[in-house]
């Protein structure tokens, strides 16, 4: 009953950060990232906060669509990892919870989960660091998300356009994705075990963690239930102390153990007082939103730019945004409003305070890339 309880408070949350998520990135489709609009699927994720890090310690400036408030997500989230090892990937990851609710879909279909062949799942685990150092190598040396074509948590959030204008945005990031959701099906946390950069970056940061689940050999019965339940497939039944960086801190094992003490929760070596499970999964989301709620009482949670004054100045165009009007770039680029109007080869009877992404509603085949680089001319 305790499992129950447990696994159905656990996808209770999962759930509501998927449909969190999902609602705003298809507000953001409606609404635009301006400052009145909704924020992007990279502003939400913590692990922009990584992409962005090395340009904000070399120029104080972060890169394009990451702010303040997706810096402290990636510290709040750091800061999860350090107590509560890879708790947020357990219990609050939305496209953790995606594969889970198609990994539970598969097992009812099927009847049960398949297991990657040992030879072949030692090293494909060792994938999502390479997958790591590369993108968060070329974000610092690009200055830029240039993980954005093959993302496919960014071509989650663009669904809401319908899948042609994905799949011409991200082909990559869409492909990943329909790969991450068949291969759930099948093999439970797919992507979160084989490719998740985040997950790599939260398992190092695990090794530091003085939180552990130990297994006392004397009171195990042997029965392997914690094994068969464990969605990242730890052998549970065969070691002193869960410690692995893939463990997830999802609780299944502790709540499915038969034998009071054969499985503990505990913070150090020294503590022996055991953590219920649930308790453990509210303590991990209480860090998390505790460490939101600090942020945003301290001003460092913005999520979208600032509002566009007189006294906003842009010299380079590549950072004029699709929810900016004409007016704006007029404004911001101290350029007269007719010619803007010139320069990117816009019909005077285009409304000058529409967001510059609709302008393809006057004109179909406008090029907003193109009318940027007009611009600097």
């Amino acid at each position: 009953m305790k499992t129950k309880r447990l696994t159905k408070f656990r996808l209770l949350i999962l759930a509501a950060f998927v449909i969190f998520i999902t609602y705003q990135a298809y507000m953001h489709q409606v609404k635009g990232g301006g400052p009145d609009g909704a924020p992007s699927i990279h502003a939400l994720c913590p692990y922009g906060g990584l992409e962005s890090l090395y340009t904000l310690f070399a120029s104080g400036e972060l890169i394009d669509k990451i702010y303040l408030g997706t810096m402290a997500l990636f510290i709040i989230t750091v800061i999860t990892a350090i107590v509560f090892r890879r708790g947020f990937c357990g219990w609050i990851c939305p496209l953790g919870g995606l594969q889970e609710f198609f990994a539970r879909l598969g097992r009812k279909l099927m009847r049960r989960q398949l297991t990657m062949p040992r030879a072949i799942d030692k090293y494909l685990r060792y994938l999502k660091y390479a997958v790591l150092i590369l993108t968060a190598v070329y974000s610092w040396r690009t200055a830029s998300i240039w993980v954005g074509p093959y993302d496919p948590w960014a071509a989650y959030g663009h669904l809401g356009e319908g899948l042609p204008a994905v799949w011409k945005e991200f082909p990559v990031g869409l492909s990943i994705l329909l790969i991450t959701f068949i291969g759930s099906f099948f093999y439970d946390r797919f992507f979160c075990k084989y490719l998740c950069p985040m997950g790599g970056l939260l398992g190092i940061i695990s090794k530091i963690s003085p939180f552990k689940i130990k297994r006392d050999e004397s009171a195990c019965i042997s029965c392997n239930l914690c094994t068969k339940v464990c969605p990242v497939n730890i052998d549970v039944a065969k070691v002193q102390a869960v410690t692995s960086a893939e463990c997830i801190n999802c609780q299944e094992c502790t709540s499915v153990c038969p034998e009071k003490g054969a499985l503990t929760n505990i913070f150090s070596v020294k503590n022996k007082t055991a953590i219920k499970p649930m308790v453990v999964g509210i303590s991990i989301l209480v860090v998390y939103f505790g460490g939101i709620a600090i942020a945003k009482a301290a001003g460092l949670y913005p999520l979208l730019p600032e509002a566009i004054t007189e006294e906003t100045v842009i010299t380079d165009v590549d950072t004029l945004k699709g929810y900016m009007s004409l007016s704006d770039i007029s404004t911001v680029m101290n350029i007269p409003l007719e010619e803007v109007y010139s320069r990117m080869q816009i019909p005077a009877e285009v409304p000058g305070d529409i967001p510059v992404k609709e302008i393809s509603k006057w004109i179909p085949d406008f090029d907003f890339h193109e009318a940027r680089e007009a611009l600097s001319h």
